[in-house]
């Protein structure tokens, strides 16, 4: 359970004293989540969704509530923030930031079928499509996924560890990311980058929501569709990929928001960026010369932008999409 901050009776009642949603009968905390603590409230109105941000400014949760406005605007399924009597969607409590959201109907999937995993994917191309023209006022107050994101926070876990391996691990990741090749004008979008089954809500099979924009970020438009191909398209421990898995994922994809060319030749250089900015979580794994990120790396490096190009995105798909 991730609860890193408690409430009293009193706490809630002073919160939605600020709010028309109805008296506070009770409180019960929500176990899903890694990161922020989250609560579903109940009142005289009905069931609201408490969430408190533990290690975000509001100028990060105003970037969020943006993003989810938007959405809600453009009827995308995703969370629906409520707004106080001041018409204020974030609200601060003990100096932290905090939101209140409906309650939406659904459940998680803990083994999904390959239909449902279609459907995640349709979901990421939608987002995508929705948001490439959308500019956030507050996106600069996230950790946007680019290389100068990457080298900036590797140095600062370098600097923090200040051991041989983490400036040997930092030496490495500067080196790796000066080989990426990514144009200014490749297209940027609204990226979840957190597309796990808990982050959903089903009904009847069919997907009724995306949950949970806390990694949510202004970047590189197909990089949620990477976060798939990794996700489902890698092997591990054997850390090579599954080329046919990654051109169907690919190929849903494309169904819903068509990939432009440019895009598919820097393809293999967004995936190696999502592999080096995994290994910023993870900075303190393994030894310099050998950990996971490296091991994905150097697979990718062996087989070369032409072949992985041309294995996503020309060859000749199977008929049965399987995962």
């Amino acid at each position: 359970m991730t609860v890193k901050s408690s409430f009293t009776q009193s706490d809630f009642e002073q919160i939605l004293s600020q709010y028309q949603l109805g008296s506070m009968l009770s409180a019960e905390p929500i176990p899903q989540g890694t990161v922020q603590t989250n609560f579903f409230i109940f009142t005289t109105q009905g069931k609201l969704v408490f969430r408190y941000y533990e290690n975000r400014p509001k100028p990060s949760v105003l970037f969020e509530i943006e993003v989810l406005l938007f959405l809600q605007a453009h009827h995308f399924p995703s969370p629906c923030p409520m707004p106080n009597t001041a018409q204020e969607f974030v609200g601060v409590f003990k100096d932290k930031p905090f939101v209140l959201f409906s309650f939406l109907e659904g459940q998680p999937l803990s083994d999904p079928q390959e239909t449902h995993k279609k459907q995640l994917i349709q979901k990421a191309a939608e987002l995508q499509s929705l948001t490439l023209k959308f500019k956030p006022r507050y996106r600069d107050h996230r950790w946007n996924y680019t290389p100068d994101f990457c080298r900036r926070v590797a140095f600062e876990k370098a600097q923090k560890l200040n051991t041989p391996t983490a400036w040997e691990k930092f030496i490495w990741l500067e080196g790796q990311l000066g080989l990426l090749q990514l144009p200014v004008s490749l297209p940027k979008a609204i990226c979840h980058c957190d597309f796990h089954f808990s982050n959903t809500l089903f009904q009847a099979e069919q997907l009724v929501a995306l949950l949970d924009f806390d990694d949510a970020n202004y970047t590189y438009a197909p990089f949620d569709l990477v976060c798939l191909v990794d996700q489902w398209g890698w092997s591990f421990p054997e850390d090579t990929m599954d080329l046919g898995v990654a051109a169907n994922i690919v190929a849903t994809y494309n169904q819903h928001r068509q990939l432009s060319p440019l895009e598919q030749h820097h393809f293999f250089d967004i995936f190696k960026l999502s592999i080096l900015i995994d290994c910023l979580w993870f900075f303190a794994r393994g030894s310099g010369e050998d950990f996971y990120e490296r091991r994905k790396i150097d697979f990718l490096n062996r087989l070369g932008r032409e072949q992985f190009e041309t294995a996503l995105f020309r060859h000749e798909l199977p008929k049965a999409m399987a995962f």
